[in-house]
């Protein structure tokens, strides 16, 4: 073997090993051995669902290049059976060389014999070459065609080159194997993490797709991201891993409500079942004994209507702002005004018509929790920091955990659970950000409020960036230009 052509042999391998893309792989396989081989045509097959699959062509006279990007070659697969020849090098696992196609007895070569006549080709040289990993499993075939002297002229292959295809041969099936494992884990891991946060989704009925529209929207505003950064003659923001890496974190940014109590997910109302419940027998026991009352001549039965009237507004009161998304100021003073009220019971004490507890939850003036279970509430994103800590990332999703535990921090240090502020929020979490309080703020199966018109959240999110300085002005003009929700 030349010094050029050992050379060639070793950085071959080289290349091979460190290639990590699949396609890019399957090509490069390609690439080596027919360069290595100085032929003019190529072929490579891989055993999938019991037949050998073209996955990349290359015929360098007729110009034709298919399969390197992962496409379909468009040809139907080859059956494993020993009527073709690339079938039949990989049951024997051996080598199949002819020196003349069209003069060989040996090997039902009616396939590239088709092949010449419909495209006016001329097959001569042929080398079958079986891929088979290192516990000897079938990975799939090298078939290349016409090898070519120093001049250009077709011969055969050569004894030497075919031992080098070989070995490169044995050398890629084991890399193949090696990325598909690679990929199996990658795609099982991936797998995993979506159950994982489909289990959060599926514990309420109130969040049910809010990760999966996340991930939805940040898909798309990343790849305009790319788009519009390379429109402008820069290199794309987001690499493939650097893109995966921020997807996979969103989709385990909510991780850590796998153990926030229900009835603080669920929580539809100020009150609580049972404390609604407990007001209306209340406002029942009210009006009995104002009953009695009367019966006994300790009122009057003007007295005892206006009771009944009083006791039905205030229900309707405590209704109202049970389920309202926010509590103004002239409902706050009503309810002020009612947990003042009182009336005797019958051990002849006086009891409020709310009790302390009742009045602290309605006067929650924005939302349905109190301090204390907002707190719960937030404390989803300690406990997403606590699980994510126990998982190995690989180096390619290191900052998983980082950037999915953040998303609640803003830029004005007013966010939680560390009050990161400015530059020390990378551009991932501002993203995430957006994309939380977006889908927050548009979803229709939110415990707490009904769904808000796309144009109104997008002068919120606006508002938060450039009046508020809690989002990043610039991510977010472009995730309203982006329009990723559609």
């Amino acid at each position: 073997m030349k010094e050029s052509k050992f050379r060639m042999f070793l950085e071959v391998g080289v290349s091979l090993s460190a290639e990590r893309n699949y396609n890019r792989l399957l090509e490069r396989i390609l690439l080596c051995v027919m360069e290595l081989s100085n032929c003019d045509a190529g072929t490579l097959y891989l055993l999938e669902d019991g037949a050998l699959h073209f996955k990349i062509m290359r015929n360098n006279t007729m110009n034709t290049y298919t399969g390197g990007d992962g496409s379909d070659c468009g040809l139907p697969p080859v059956q494993l059976n020993r009527e073709s020849v690339c079938a039949l090098a990989l049951l024997d696992d051996k080598t199949i060389r002819v020196e003349d196609v069209w003069h060989c007895s040996e090997y039902d070569l009616t396939g590239p014999m088709r092949y010449d006549a419909m495209t006016g080709y001329h097959t001569q040289s042929m080398i079958v070459v079986p891929m088979r990993n290192r516990e000897g499993g079938k990975v799939g075939v090298l078939q290349l065609i016409n090898a070519q002297d120093d001049s250009g002229n077709i011969c055969p292959f050569e004894d030497e080159i075919v031992l080098a295809v070989e070995s490169v041969a044995s050398q890629a099936a084991i890399t193949v194997q090696n990325v598909r494992y690679t990929n199996q884990i990658r795609n099982l891991f991936h797998s995993f993490v979506k159950v994982m946060s489909s289990a959060v989704d599926e514990r309420t009925p109130y969040n049910g797709s809010h990760t999966r529209h996340m991930a939805q929207y940040g898909d798309r505003f990343i790849d305009f991201l790319n788009a519009r950064a390379q429109a402008e003659g820069r290199g794309a923001l987001f690499s493939g891993n650097h893109k995966e890496e921020l997807l996979m974190s969103v989709w385990l940014h909510d991780i850590g409500k796998l153990v926030t109590p229900l009835e603080v997910m669920n929580k539809m109302a100020r009150l609580l079942p049972e404390q609604r419940t407990a007001i209306r027998h209340r406002m029942e026991r009210v009006r009995l004994m104002g009953e009695i009352s009367c019966l006994r001549g300790e009122m009057t039965e003007e007295a005892l209507s206006a009771l009944r009237r009083e006791t039905a507004e205030a229900e309707q009161l405590i209704d109202a702002v049970n389920a309202a998304g926010f509590l103004p100021d002239e409902k706050l003073a009503a309810l002020e005004a009612l947990a003042h009220r009182t009336y005797r019971g019958p051990d002849g004490k006086e009891h409020p018509w709310l009790r302390g507890e009742e009045y602290a939850m309605l006067s929650i003036r924005k939302g349905t929790l109190s301090e204390s279970e907002r707190r719960i509430m937030e404390g989803h994103v300690v406990v997403t920091d606590k699980l994510l800590s126990q998982i190995e990332f690989s180096e390619d999703l290191s900052h998983v955990r980082e950037w999915a535990s953040s998303h609640h921090e803003m830029l004005n240090g007013s966010g939680y659970p560390n009050g990161r502020s400015g530059d020390d929020i990378p551009i991932e979490v501002r993203i995430i950000t957006i994309l939380d309080i977006f889908d927050a703020l548009v979803a229709d199966d939110r415990p707490y409020k009904p769904g808000m018109p796309i144009e109104k959240a997008l002068g919120i999110l606006t508002a938060m960036a450039e009046k508020e300085g809690k989002l990043d002005p610039e991510l977010t003009r472009l995730f309203l230009e982006s329009r990723c929700w559609e």
